[in-house]
C-alpha cells in the first residue's frame, strides 16, 4: 500500500555531481522521517543523511559539506544532491521513510525502504 522508488543513480566521475529522488506513493497520511542510506559492495548499510517532516537535517560526517537532503512534503519526495563524489562513494543508495497510511480507516505506520539506486563513482 505504500511504495518507495528512487532515481537518479548512475555512473559519475570523481568530483562530479549526481542527484537522486525518492517518491512515495500509496494511500500516505504522512510522511515524518525520511532518510538516506548507502550500502558499498562488503559493507554494512550506512546513514547518510536524514531530514525531519520540519525540514531539520543531519549527515553523516564522510558526507558533510558535499551532500544536501531535501524534501518536497507536498510531493511526498525526498532529495539527495551529492557534490565532489569520491569513489568512496559508490554503493547502492536506499531511500527510508516512517510513513502514516489509511486502511480499512484506520491510520497505520510502515518503516518502508525503496529498492535501492546504484551510483558508481569511477574514471
Amino acid at each position: 500500500q505504500v511504495q518507495l522508488v528512487e532515481s537518479g543513480g548512475g555512473l559519475v566521475q570523481p568530483g562530479g555531481s549526481l542527484g537522486l529522488s525518492c517518491v512515495a506513493s500509496g494511500s500516505i497520511f504522512g510522511i515524518n522521517t525520511m532518510s538516506w542510506h548507502r550500502q558499498a559492495p562488503g559493507k554494512q548499510r550506512e546513514l547518510v543523511a536524514s531530514i525531519s517532516r520540519e525540514g531539520n537535517t543531519n549527515y553523516a560526517d564522510s558526507v558533510k559539506g558535499r551532500f544536501t537532503i531535501s524534501r518536497d512534503n507536498a510531493k511526498n519526495t525526498m532529495y539527495l544532491q551529492m557534490n565532489s563524489l569520491e569513489p568512496e562513494d559508490t554503493a547502492v543508495y536506499y531511500c527510508n521513510a516512517v510513513v502514516m497510511f489509511t486502511t480499512q480507516g484506520a491510520i497505520s505506520a510502515l518503516d518502508a525502504w525503496g529498492q535501492g539506486t546504484l551510483v558508481t563513482v569511477s574514471s
